[in-house]
């Protein structure tokens, strides 16, 4: 049962990390630091787009809207910190 749970600690840990990269690519995009007609770029954010939208679009459509600014990835970050966690303290 141990090994399961390192299982799953890690894959939350590294999608963490893609909510993160994610979080920052949109940002340099959208102010216009890196450039989205260069194909690895595009296919880059693409990657992390498809692999972040289906857990951030349902948390976008309960949150009120805030100006512009999105908050769902800290939403997220916060529930798998709260997973995390609560992995730790049962099977630890």
């Amino acid at each position: 049962m141990y090994s399961l749970a390192a299982l799953v600690d890690k894959i939350l840990d590294i999608y963490s990390w893609v909510i993160i990269a994610s979080a920052i690519a949109s940002w340099l995009v959208a102010f216009g630091v890196i450039n989205v007609r260069n194909q690895f770029v595009r296919m880059l954010v693409d990657v992390l787009y498809r692999l972040t939208e289906p857990v951030l679009r349902p948390i976008r459509r309960i949150m009120p809207g805030l100006g512009g600014v999105d908050i769902s990835p800290v939403i997220v970050l916060l529930i798998i910190f709260f997973l995390r966690h609560l992995i730790a303290e049962y099977w630890r």
